[in-house]
């Protein structure tokens, strides 16, 4: 099977695997309790008001109608309008989108470097105290919960040490310095579970391969250790730990709902929780599916550069 088809049905997997979601979207979404018109318009609302409003949203059509059309204006570009306050979705979205990119950008440039260094490291000197200390360290860290890492975070940082403030209020008019200082606790916090997942996959990908024919050759010959680890070790492990990257910056932006309501960072997290509250629904849909396509596409992206690393596939026997 040449590269070119593998990549081709990777990508028409993604592609599938988006159009399956955005139906659980819609559907999930459309399932939700209550009855969003009486929640727009209050207990107060006469019945013939509800119904018209109904009528206006579409409510009154069929599941299968609402989302050709809705599926329809997505095709074409259209975002809709926000039932909170009448503007176009994609005027809403735009800032914060941007906002959460930045925050993930910076966590992405901040974890991975550390990560794949102590990757690098553990596996060289395995079983020594260090190894332990940093596998001890990045178990305590997946532990616990991200909203509990930031409460602490603010409770030592901007409570105790009055360093940084508790609060990421950032605006188009805030200067470079002014957006890094606000982000420093939300990329901390999403640092720590990130690093430490991608220095353990690093750390085990690296062992494995350790443990191969050759590696022991370039032992027996007197080869040092970190001459194996990076002109043989490494090279060969690019596929498992370009997926880890690829697989933890989708997490770096997916995972931003919970850091960026702890925070009240304006990004597309709090957009969602905001719109969830307010029981704004088209909002919610596009956010769900703009945090879908992002994970995917880089879920899709981690194939497609682990089927290019690998040698194996590269250049397959006649």
């Amino acid at each position: 099977m040449s590269v070119l088809k593998l990549l081709g049905q990777r990508i028409a997997l993604g592609i599938f695997s988006l159009f399956a979601v955005s139906v659980i979207v819609f559907l999930a979404v459309g399932m939700l309790p209550g009855d969003i018109a009486e929640a727009m318009l209050g207990q107060s609302a006469t019945p013939e008001t509800v119904a018209a409003l109904r009528t206006q949203l579409g409510m009154d059509q069929m599941p299968l109608q609402r989302f050709i059309s809705w599926f329809g204006q997505l095709l074409q570009g259209d975002l809709g309008v926000s039932l909170a306050n009448q503007r176009p979705i994609a005027d809403l979205i735009s800032t914060r989108l941007g906002n959460t990119l930045l925050l993930a950008a910076f966590a992405a440039i901040v974890s991975v470097p550390i990560a794949l260094t102590l990757g690098i490291l553990t596996a060289l000197y395995r079983n020594s105290w260090f190894d332990r200390v940093m596998n001890t360290m990045a178990l305590s860290s997946v532990s616990f919960p991200e909203f509990f890492v930031a409460y602490l975070l603010i409770l030592l940082f901007s409570i105790k040490l009055d360093w940084l403030p508790s609060m990421s209020n950032i605006s188009p008019d805030s200067s470079i310095s002014e957006i890094l200082v606000s982000s420093i606790l939300p990329v901390i916090t999403l640092s720590l579970v990130v690093i430490a997942q991608m220095m353990r996959m690093t750390r085990a990908a690296l062992i494995n391969l350790l443990a191969s024919p050759y590696i022991e050759m370039a032992r027996l010959k007197g080869i040092r250790p970190a001459r194996i680890i990076f002109h043989h070790a490494l090279p060969n492990a690019l596929a498992p730990i370009v997926n880890v990257v690829a697989l933890n910056l989708a997490y770096l932006v997916v995972g931003v709902v919970v850091v960026e309501v702890v925070f009240v960072y304006p990004g597309l997290g709090q957009l969602l929780v905001d719109s969830v509250a307010k029981r704004d629904i088209p909002v919610v849909q596009v956010c769900c599916l703009i945090f879908a396509m992002t994970y995917i596409s880089l879920n899709t992206l981690a194939d497609v550069l682990a089927i290019a690393s690998n040698p194996r596939l590269m250049h397959p026997r006649g």
